[in-house]
């Protein structure tokens, strides 16, 4: 197996991993937990177990650098700690959000929804920072637009039984990924990958228990059986995907890599539909088609203009969300996504 088709599936794994999620939130709030019990437990964990991943690399880096006789001293200023957690207050919100939104609508819907930071980021990149879409970027947010109402279910006879509530919710946690995002790549990128995702996910965890308290840890709910949900979400939602992608993105290019990305959407689909037997329509799936087609389209062109082209103009909608980072931050745009 060579490294590109290695890295491939090391990416699509770590989407799928992603997408498994909400279906393990729906399960949570069946088993009794709330909203606050899910995400604190899962913020908790991440947190923990990312500044753990961060010391032991940061010992055997010290090992390996007294060994050698190295020096491990680096003449730049690392960025400032706060400024790194900042970010994570807006993927606390998408966890919350989004949680939320699972809570009151199909996992299948939902899933819908958060993909909608795809258009929303490209309004934002054009408020902020003045970046004017590409003709093709518009062509595919139309396309999502378009895919968002078959998938989303419109157009079936249930469609009137879906909360607004619901949408509402799951529009937030879009927004606030797009804001994440917007805002994830431009600050700590000087930093060892674990510390750089552990702020992140520290500013996450004090966001969500400024909003719900941790009473967990107090009243018995934790070591009664949160555990059992809040460590498998930390895994699959916080720690698994960037240790994935970090490996597989700068193996596949960055215009690969984001395609395989999207199999979060058609992996929370099936999981809702064959886990959570949630009914599922034809039309629907030619929706999740449709926003599929759209992110391989404009990343396939962006390939094809990569060479004569810099990143920054550059027509992929997703990409010209990479196009600031380095190959290894690459996946730090998804690492916080449920925090």
């Amino acid at each position: 197996m060579n490294d590109k088709l290695k890295g491939g599936l090391v990416v699509f794994l770590g989407a799928c991993s992603f997408g498994v999620l909400s279906t393990i939130v729906k399960n949570a709030y069946g088993a009794g937990y709330d909203l606050g019990e899910v995400t604190g437990s899962q913020a908790f964990f991440g947190m923990v177990i990312l500044w753990a991943g961060y010391w032991m690399q940061r010992l055997v880096t010290r090992g390996r650098n007294k060994a050698s006789g190295a020096s491990a001293v680096s003449g730049a200023k690392p960025t400032v700690w706060w400024k790194v957690c900042l970010p994570g207050i807006f993927t606390g919100l998408v966890s919350v959000f989004y949680y939320k939104c699972v809570q009151l609508i199909p996992a299948s819907i939902a899933i819908i929804l958060l993909m909608q930071n795809l258009w929303i980021s490209i309004i934002l990149d054009y408020l902020f920072f003045r970046k004017r879409p590409a003709r093709l970027q518009i062509i595919a947010a139309v396309i999502v637009l378009g895919g968002t109402l078959f998938a989303g279910g419109l157009f079936n006879n249930e469609a009137a039984d879906v909360s607004v509530e619901g949408i509402a919710y799951g529009l937030l946690s879009g927004f606030c990924y797009a804001l994440f995002i917007l805002t994830s790549g431009r600050v700590g990128n000087d930093l060892p990958v674990f510390k750089k995702s552990a702020l992140m996910i520290t500013g996450a965890c004090v966001m969500i228990f400024l909003i719900f308290r941790p009473t967990f840890f107090f009243d018995g709910t934790m070591i009664g059986g949160l555990y059992k949900w809040g460590l498998p979400l930390a895994l699959l939602g916080t720690v698994i995907p960037p240790l994935f992608f970090s490996y597989g993105m700068p193996k596949t290019g960055v215009s690969l890599g984001a395609i395989l990305s999207a199999a979060e959407l058609p992996v929370a689909v099936l999981s809702s539909f064959f886990i959570l037997q949630e009914h599922v329509e034809w039309l629907q799936w030619v929706g999740v088609a449709l926003i599929l087609g759209a992110i391989s389209m404009t990343n396939i062109r962006f390939r094809k203009r990569r060479k004569n082209h810099s990143p920054a103009s550059s027509g992929g909608y997703r990409d010209f969300v990479f196009s600031s980072l380095k190959p290894d931050w690459v996946t730090l745009n998804k690492i916080m996504l449920f925090a």
